[in-house]
């Protein structure tokens, strides 16, 4: 356990912060919440808990009440329609404007097709 981390109080970092898996109970991390099926709802963050990390600065979880989340919205068929066509926007590829079948690298901008024409031939 690390004690630099432990600041119940906040006087140190500013919230209230414990070491990695000390957390008190009735907290917890956006990705806990969504497992309970719950969103922080615009509540601001409660503490925080860090982990020590060799060569670069701590990792920080940010922490929020669990009693003043709310339920997460449920996906209506307009999302799910908008949803779907930004997902068919990712897989369009810029240069053929054709469907790639799968999400266009953003490093490539294009498909694999169209990025590697030669080797495509070569097959």
């Amino acid at each position: 356990m690390s004690v630099r981390f432990w600041d119940p109080d906040g006087t140190t970092f500013g919230i209230p912060t414990y070491p990695w898996r000390l957390a008190p109970d009735g907290l917890a991390t956006r990705r806990q919440l969504r497992i309970r099926g719950l969103r922080p709802g615009g509540q601001d963050i409660a503490a925080q808990v860090l982990r020590r990390r060799r060569r670069r600065g701590p990792l920080t979880a940010y922490l929020y009440r669990i009693d003043l989340a709310l339920p997460v919205r449920p996906m209506t068929p307009a999302r799910w329609a908008a949803l779907a066509k930004a997902n068919a926007a990712r897989r369009r590829c810029p240069e053929c404007h054709r469907d790639a079948g799968y999400v266009i690298p953003p490093t490539l901008g294009m498909c694999v097709t169209c990025a590697y024409p030669e080797e495509q031939r070569a097959t």
